[in-house]
């Protein structure tokens, strides 16, 4: 058991090399003992070698005590006791300090080595003995009884307490080993829940941009529009009331739409389920679909021209309010596909916007995460050109390769093109997330995603993403 350990156990308490209070104990005890041996040992030897009684008495208890130092110097007290064999004194000074020795972190060798030394002497000294007492000589003993004698006094005062040292030696070395594994242990689960505290953290961040992405691509494209729109009817709002009143329905079923997509995800969030199964909108709430602002061009047209076109109006709204449209298809998550791609085209068309679509490479379908991130990144490019490029032409370019989809929306720089005043006028805020969110969602699905000026002073935005498994359809 290490210092540390026993400071532990013994609650703070330290006196010199102590760590407990019994340990003190045990020691004092061990010296008195040591010590009154030693004394009697000395006073008998005194008259066999010729000393005062006195004197020996006085240097074996001194000699005794040492045994107060045991813990911190054993050999010290070894090697005493080696000294105190010749004059037959430090019995128990010898089996302590032995075992003490046993115990430390001391090589083997040298315990083994001062083991020998201290049997051979026990050995040499007990027959030694037993050939000089004048009692045993007068006794018919056998021969062989002296040397059996003084084998068993050296096996007694030196094997047990070595192996006793090595028992308690191992033992502590085991129990500090637990120990360490324990702590170690429980630094790695201290870790582990930094870890994991660390990772909840990083999920709920990267949950809270995943919606602040879906709600922006779901809602931001579509009011957009309707900005645009909105503008364009305040245009002919004074010459021609009861059309823009009349076409102004237009506006709000686009505006519904958008608010059946932003409840079906809220639905999501709020259930946890997938897109896929969200509850189904009532009847009476469905949204017109996504081809209704085309019937807004000829309207939107004459918007921008300053003239009526009231006949053209009137019949773009009878029609929506005769046939309502079915919203976008969605695929098997819930989420946009590219065969959706015309659909969002149009409706930058109907709102004044100069797009053209190239389509290259066999159309196939891809998995519905790759899907949705390419339609996205095309709605949020065009939402950008009517944003900040109002008027201004755009090429739209959608490219099937072998292992990957690629598409690109590049746009001139605004000037005076059609519909470029009226669209100017919507004033419509920018948060400066749009961009972030493309490249965030391109990136996550191992995707390049680039976004920039051009030379010519227009901006273009391209996402190359890896193809995943296809998607039955």
């Amino acid at each position: 058991m290490s210092a540390s350990g026993e400071a532990a156990e013994g609650r703070g308490f330290a006196l010199l090399w102590w760590t407990r209070r019994r340990g003190v104990a045990l020691d004092v005890g061990l010296a008195l003992l040591s010590a009154s041996e030693c004394v009697v040992q000395g006073i008998s030897a005194a008259g066999r070698i010729g000393a005062p009684p006195a004197l020996l008495a006085v240097v074996g208890g001194l000699l005794g005590l040492t045994l107060l130092v045991r813990r911190e110097w054993p050999l010290l007290v070894v090697l005493l006791s080696i000294v105190l064999m010749p004059v037959q004194m430090g019995g128990v000074l010898a089996v302590v300090g032995l075992y003490s020795l046993t115990v430390t972190d001391a090589p083997r060798r040298v315990v083994g080595a001062l083991a020998c030394m201290q049997g051979v002497g026990t050995i040499i000294v007990t027959y030694l003995v037993a050939e000089r007492d004048q009692a045993l000589q007068e006794q018919p003993l056998p021969v062989w009884f002296a040397p059996l004698t003084a084998v068993f006094f050296g096996i007694v005062l030196v094997v047990p307490p070595v192996l006793l040292g090595m028992y308690v030696r191992a033992r502590r070395r085991l129990v500090e080993s637990l120990r360490d594994r324990a702590d170690g242990l429980e630094r790695e689960l201290v870790l582990l829940a930094e870890r994991a505290e660390e990772r909840a953290r990083w999920a709920r961040s990267q949950e809270r941009r995943r919606i602040a992405r879906e709600m922006h691509d779901v809602v931001a494209h579509r009011v957009s529009l309707m900005v645009v729109h909105a503008a364009a009817l305040q245009a002919v709002a004074h010459k021609d009331p009861d059309k823009a009143a009349r076409n102004a329905a237009l506006i709000g079923d686009m505006g519904r739409q958008a608010l059946t997509e932003l409840r079906t995800m809220l639905g999501v969030l709020r259930d946890g389920t997938a897109p896929g199964d969200a509850p189904a909108v009532p009847a009476q709430a469905a949204p017109a679909g996504d081809d209704g602002p085309a019937r807004l061009a000829g309207l939107a047209a004459s918007a921008r021209a300053g003239t009526g076109g009231s006949g053209s109006a009137a019949g773009g709204a009878a029609e929506l309010t005769e046939r309502p449209d079915e919203g976008p298809d969605e695929g098997p998550d819930g989420g946009p596909t590219l065969r959706e791609l015309p659909a969002l085209v149009d409706q930058s068309r109907a709102a004044g916007m100069t797009v053209d679509l190239t389509v290259e490479g066999e159309p196939r379908s891809y998995a519905a995460q790759v899907e949705s991130t390419a339609y996205r990144v095309v709605q949020e490019a065009l939402t950008n050109v009517h944003k900040h490029a109002a008027g201004a032409p755009a090429r739209v370019r959608l490219a099937h390769r072998g292992d990957e989809v690629a598409v690109q929306v590049l746009n001139d720089p605004p000037g005076d093109a059609d519909g470029g005043a009226a669209a100017g006028t919507a004033r419509l805020p920018s948060g400066g997330n749009g961009l972030v969110g493309m490249r965030e969602r391109v990136t996550a699905l191992g995707g390049g995603f680039v976004s920039g000026p051009t030379e010519t002073g227009g901006f273009r935005v391209s996402a190359v993403i890896p193809v995943r498994e296809p998607r039955d359809d």
